[in-house]
């Protein structure tokens, strides 16, 4: 009885499907936004179009990043619940590899990671010219959360 609810996992590989889906959408809706901003020559804002365009790079960079590990955790938990009986004779993700859930949950830790840097990137773009000290937030808390990677031994 136990062993057939190990397909409640459809749940979460269909909804990490969309989601993926949806910030693959996403980005590229920005990455459009930043050639848009760029070619339109609109100055009325605080960036100039060159600035405007990178900030819109930036951005769609950060979705694509999340809707790669979206992909990449529906994959694995397919693979971990649903396909964890047959033989891995289907060689079309296996750089993936995915063994078991804390794989999944280093993944996600790094995605966090890399995404506060993004954040931070983004932030520091947006008002180069008043910066302040409140914007150390971000950094610090990048170092925290790599040195308590560094401490969990998810490297």
């Amino acid at each position: 009885m136990i062993f057939k609810f190990r397909y409640m996992s459809w749940v979460a590989i269909i909804s990490s499907l969309i989601g993926s889906g949806l910030m693959f959408v996403i980005g590229s809706l920005k990455t459009f936004y930043a050639v848009n901003s760029f070619f339109m020559s609109n100055t009325d804002g605080p960036l100039n179009t060159i600035d405007m365009a990178t900030s819109y790079v930036i951005k769609s960079l950060d979705a694509f990043l999340i809707a790669f590990v979206l992909f990449i955790f529906a994959y694995g938990v397919y693979k971990l619940f649903i396909d964890s009986n047959s033989a891995d004779t289907d060689k079309t993700l296996s750089w993936i590899n995915i063994s078991s859930i804390s794989q999944l949950k280093k993944i996600l830790a790094e995605l966090i990671v890399v995404i506060i840097f993004v954040k931070f990137l983004e932030i520091v773009l947006l008002n180069l010219n008043n910066l302040s000290w409140e914007m150390m937030i971000l950094p610090i808390s990048i170092v925290l959360l790599s040195l308590g990677l560094k401490l969990l031994e998810l490297k």
